[in-house]
């Protein structure tokens, strides 16, 4: 309707209003009081309202824009030089795209930040390449989650191994929460695979191809069968024509077949565990060159922030 037609409307109704208002009753009506008279004219100018869909006020047509959501990422950044490598780079990334992502993103090494109240100011939890160590911190990180918070979890986040530096020494994190209990073994050296998506319903992946090549990776292996918890929804695994992959020397650092899922959620949590996140590096000159980025897949870029949209939103998992 252009501007000159609601003019003309909006006279129309002030006329028809003020008919009504300031018109003497017929003989039948005397006595009745002055209100009868308006509220036939409130209702009439509501009728027209509608009928010519003039707005009683234009602020009411326009919605208020969405606030960002908050996302604080914690990491160690100490040990490999591919972790580290993938450290810089989120923290390099994620700030470029949040704005026009609908987040803001801020990053922390120092782990005693791991706390109710910091907690508190932030809708998403990230770890970007380890866990917490110290008891307060890993009871904070539970019942953030637990009170409904959310987590995106990278790579090494998932680890543990007994014995090693990083022990299966929590329970609830890797068993009840991730699902995947223990490290097993993985690929090597870092190489890219054919992504399956297996649930194209799913928030995090309904903008994805069928399948899709990753970028370049140390793909794990667990050892929970997370098929068999009812708890635990797959969403991206290893498609079998990526086998083999890995390229050795080791012989058992190249699989040739098996079921590897590498993206899944928790129904029972806001999380989204992605097992991306060991950029290729020159090793073997040890010039410490980085050879591949994790970023520099724009699908899988899409999963993540897709993946990140969902949890800040308030997503999780149902069926």
């Amino acid at each position: 309707m252009s501007s000159k037609e609601q003019r003309e409307r909006r006279e129309m109704l002030r006329s028809l209003t003020s008919f009504m208002l300031n018109r003497q009753p017929p003989i039948c009506e005397k006595g009745a009081s002055a209100i009868g008279s308006a509220f036939i004219a409130c209702a009439l100018l509501w009728l027209l309202s509608a009928i010519y869909q003039v707005p009683c006020n234009a602020a009411a047509a326009t919605s208020a824009p969405e606030l960002p959501f908050k996302v604080v990422a914690f990491y160690t950044g100490k040990s490999d030089p591919a972790h580290i490598s993938f450290v810089c780079e989120a923290n390099k990334w994620f700030p470029e795209v949040a704005g026009q992502n609908g987040f803001t993103y801020d990053s922390t090494n120092d782990w005693t930040q791991l706390n109710p109240r910091f907690l508190a100011r932030f809708q998403v939890v990230v770890f970007l390449d380890s866990r917490p160590e110290d008891q307060a911190q890993r009871a904070a990180f539970r019942q953030y989650m637990e009170n409904g918070g959310a987590w995106m979890g990278f790579h090494f986040a998932g680890f543990a191994l007994t014995p090693s530096k990083v022990p299966q020494n929590w329970d609830w994190y890797h068993n009840e929460f991730l699902g995947s209990g223990c490290y097993l073994s993985n690929t090597w050296r870092p190489t890219s695979a054919v992504l399956r998506v297996e649930d194209p319903q799913h928030p995090a992946t309904m903008h994805l191809p069928e399948t899709f090549v990753s970028a370049p990776n140390e793909w794990y292996r667990w050892s929970n069968d997370l098929r068999r918890n009812p708890d635990i929804k797959v969403l991206l695994s290893i498609a079998p024509s990526s086998f083999p992959l890995g390229t050795g020397p080791n012989p058992r650092e190249i699989w040739h077949g098996g079921d590897y899922p590498v993206v899944w959620t928790n129904r029972r949590y806001r999380m989204m565990y992605v097992n991306m996140g060991h950029n290729d590096i020159d090793y073997e000159h040890k010039t410490g060159k980085e050879l591949s980025q994790t970023f520099g897949s724009p699908t899988q870029n899409r999963l993540i922030l897709d993946g990140l949209r969902w949890l800040g939103r308030g997503g999780r998992s149902t069926q």
